[in-house]
């Protein structure tokens, strides 16, 4: 059974409700409460921090070093913001932060 479907928040595309990642857009959270990256709870748009593990949700841009919230792309400049993982078993890509997500890797 196909569940409803709803409109990507950032390109209005039909996705499933449960999507992590739009498959039109490639960007996280397309449907439903914008997530944390790391633990995935709920975080609101312009919180600084998540409130249940403490992430990080607002980097610096590299480009034009304005704050930014923690996403695929900067919203002042549009520079990416994606990371992959150095270590060679992980290769996760994942927005800006200080350790990979995934697996605790140095990032910088």
């Amino acid at each position: 059974m196909v569940g409803y479907k709803h409109p990507c928040r950032y390109c209005d595309e039909l996705v499933p409700n449960d999507a992590r990642v739009c498959p039109f857009c490639g960007k996280a959270d397309p449907a439903g409460p914008l997530r944390c990256p790391q633990c995935r709870s709920p975080v609101e748009k312009n919180w600084l921090a998540c409130s249940h593990c403490g992430q990080q949700l607002q980097v610096t841009c590299t480009a034009c070093g304005k704050k930014t919230p923690l996403e695929a792309a900067c919203v002042h400049c549009k520079t990416s913001l994606t990371v992959i993982c150095p270590n060679k078993k992980c290769k996760h890509s994942q927005p800006q932060a200080d350790v990979c997500i995934k697996c605790g890797t140095p990032l910088k």
